[in-house]
């Protein structure tokens, strides 16, 4: 079963295709329709046009004015504005309210004979400068050249004024400053002085370094008095007796009298210990060398055994005396090892006391440095800022007259000229708006057209299936017509078009039988059903089924002059003469085709298609050809196919793309379902091969026919 994925593709497949629809329907409008457009555009240019001159003649006065800049930066400032900053803050300078009325108030004061006007100024600057150009526009241009000239002037007098202002209040604002400053260098002093009054600063220092000093001195004592006392305790009586003389400074101390004591003894007995085991050693080798010549109760044997025998327990009297010092050693070195922890801890403890004391001491010396430090930074900020301040105190005045922008009026404004530059730009949104209006009609008219573009939208608004689509084919030969489909026809997808609708019908999906007689009709003229059904003829003979054409449309039936045969007699006179069908039956040059005409005009043709005369002919000639396609009147113009399909086995209903109404179709079909005809399916008939929804034969190379040579690679790329 499709799972949720195959869904979601399906409907963004139909989405693109609905997008490319309507982009297709729009692609054909703008193609029938392009001239609303370029209509609208004329109007527009013309009512824009009109107003342009039906309106009072724009003046316009110019100038261009310099500003210049000078930036003093001094080292190691930042300055932050920017260059075009500066120049947007002069532009709306130029035109704030400010200089605008006191330019209207000048020209009035200067010219009293002139009347005030509204003036429009505009402010622009020239790239990568900083000239101002100024352009005042009005209706009097006498005015509008005093106008602009008193702008410049008065932007002038304005900058200078603001220079003079800022001035004034920068000398106000630094004396204030000043006197400040003042102040709080004279309290600084005084803390400075209060502070040095009862603390010795060189003193401070001098005792702070020094505490320094011995107090790193005795926490390096403490910390080795700590160690030496640690490894006291972690050491067992028989690792400090074992452990050599010298080895450890705590524990050469605490071994230093027993050491000292029995050093001589502990030698002299190891020696003596030594001698007693060499002679032994050496008794017990002879013995064993005299056992291998003598008996064991030899009398030098057994001397020989007394003597070992004694030696032995020579060996063993020093073993006995060699434990009891030990022993002895164990005992002494344990009490003094005792009382050298104790002597140890209690100069640890005093050694802490000291410690914290000095550091009390350092803390203090230390916090009395850093607030004399703090006393001393803060009265040289406060007196470099006085200093400063001094210092542009007595160089504002000298420079209160020298402007960092020099403004100067580089060409004053000119003779008003009439203006004319908004002419085109007006132009141009004229033509705008009515191409938009044009824009608008278009759309309203797409709105109002129900004519179907392409086979989507064909697909939408019918539920009837669609045998196939036709593509659309210009009109030649001499009658400006489009020809029937020839043995060797080069129109390959109008051809594969008609194979496409014979194989729908040959292959239909219904459970009722195959068709034998069709009728093939549309809506409304035009929209090629003739054609169709002749071409559908045509196309069924071709695949060897004997095929009858006739031409049912009495009126203007036009189908013997497709296939060059008389007109008369033809179905009119089978139909209400009684002649014999078989005797006005022609051939074609089409094999396996042959053709009814229309006969003689019948203006009352649905009287004699619902007579029994119609029922007996198309029994009679569905008997002796495989399909009888009969082409019609369409359905909105007279009343013949709507008696006449219901004697038939089912109808062909064309839809001709950019042509038919949707309304009117749908009326058509309803007219005939009312009558009980069966449908077998539409024809979009004239479909544009250039629309993304029209799949079927745009490969033109594949019909194209190849050389021998390379009859064997071709097929293979097909």
């Amino acid at each position: 079963m499709p799972d949720q994925a195959d869904y979601s593709r399906a409907d963004r497949s139909v989405s693109r295709a609905h997008f490319h629809a309507r982009l297709s329907r729009y692609r054909s409008l703008l193609g029938r329709k392009w001239w609303v457009l370029v209509l609208g555009a004329i109007v527009g240019l013309a009512i824009q046009g009109a107003v342009t001159r039906s309106g009072n003649p724009v003046f316009a006065s110019m100038g261009r004015m310099i500003v210049s800049i000078k930036l003093n930066i001094a080292e190691g400032s930042v300055y932050t504005e920017e260059l075009s900053n500066f120049l947007g803050t002069q532009t709306a300078l130029m035109q704030s309210g400010v200089v605008i009325n006191r330019a209207h108030a000048r020209v009035t004061a200067q010219k009293p004979e002139l009347k005030a006007q509204p003036v429009v100024l505009k402010v622009t600057v020239l790239p990568k400068t900083t000239i101002f150009v100024l352009q005042a526009t009005g209706t009097d241009p006498e005015y509008a050249q005093a106008f602009l000239q008193s702008c410049m002037e008065e932007y002038v007098v304005l900058k200078k004024e603001m220079r003079t202002q800022t001035s004034d209040i920068t000398v106000a604002g630094l004396t204030e400053e000043v006197v400040r400053l003042e102040k709080d260098r004279r309290q600084a002093d005084d803390e400075m002085v209060t502070f040095q009054s009862t603390n010795s600063v060189v003193l401070s220092q001098d005792q702070g370094n020094s505490a320094g000093n011995y107090l790193a001195t005795l926490n390096q004592r403490l910390a080795g008095l700590k160690s030496e006392y640690n490894l006291l305790q972690l050491l067992t009586l028989d690792q400090s007796l074992n452990r050599p003389p010298g080895t450890n400074s705590a524990l050469s101390l605490a071994n230093g009298t027993a050491d000292q004591s029995s050093a001589g003894g502990a030698e002299r007995m190891d020696a003596d210990y030594l001698k007693a085991k060499q002679q032994l050693l050496l008794l017990q080798a002879d013995q064993q060398e005299l056992g291998r010549y003598l008996r064991t109760n030899h009398p030098k044997m057994v001397a020989m055994s007394e003597e070992i025998t004694r030696r032995e327990q020579l060996l063993q009297i020093f073993r006995q005396q060699g434990e009891e010092q030990v022993q002895s050693k164990k005992a002494a070195l344990a009490i003094e090892l005792a009382n050298k922890k104790a002597v140890m801890a209690l100069e640890i403890q005093n050694l802490e006391k000291d410690v914290q004391q000095w550091d009390a001491k350092t803390l203090e010396i230390q916090g009395k440095t850093a607030e004399y430090q703090r006393l001393k930074g803060n009265s040289q900020r406060i007196q470099a800022l006085y200093d400063r301040l001094l210092a542009t105190m007595q160089t504002l005045d000298v420079n209160k007259e020298i402007s960092p922008e020099s403004v100067t009026i580089m060409e004053p404004a000119s003779r008003a000229f009439r203006d004319q530059s908004d002419l085109l730009k007006q132009m141009l949104i004229g033509g705008l708006v009515g191409l938009g209006m044009g824009v608008l009609l278009l759309l309203f008219i797409d709105r109002l057209d129900d004519r179907m573009i392409s086979f989507t939208e064909l697909k939408d608004s019918f539920d009837e299936e669609v045998l196939g689509q036709v593509p659309y084919q210009k009109n030649r030969g001499r009658k400006r017509e489009v020809l029937l489909i020839g043995p060797s026809d080069e129109r390959h997808s109008f051809v594969e078009a008609y194979r496409n609708i014979r194989s729908s019908l040959l292959y239909m999906e219904e459970a009722a039988a195959r068709p034998k007689t069709i009728v093939v009709t549309s809506s409304v003229p035009n929209e090629g059903k003739s054609l169709t059904a002749a071409n559908l003829a045509i196309t069924i003979a071709n695949s060897g089924s004997r095929v009858l054409l006739v031409d049912a449309d009495s009126r203007k039936g036009a189908l013997h002059d497709h296939f060059q045969v008389p007109c008369k007699p033809g179905l009119t006179e089978v139909l209400a003469q009684g002649l014999n069908w078989v005797e006005v039956v022609h051939a074609t040059k089409y094999p396996n085709l042959f053709i009814l005409p229309q006969g003689s005009f019948a203006p009352n043709a649905s009287e004699l298609f619902i007579n029994e005369a119609t029922k007996r002919f198309l029994h009679a000639v569905a008997a002796k050809y495989d399909y009888v396609i009969l082409d019609t009147v369409p359905v909105m113009a007279a009343d013949d196919v709507t008696s006449l399909a219901p004697h038939v086995d089912g109808t062909i209903f064309l839809v001709r793309a950019e042509f038919t109404s949707a309304r009117v179709a749908h009326a058509a079909l309803h007219s005939l379902y009312q009558r009980q005809v069966r449908v077998l399916g539409l024809v979009f008939n004239s479909a544009r091969p250039r629309f993304e929804d029209y799949y079927y034969y745009r490969y033109r190379d594949y019909y194209k026919q190849y050389p021998a040579a390379t009859a064997g690679s071709k097929p293979g790329l097909l």
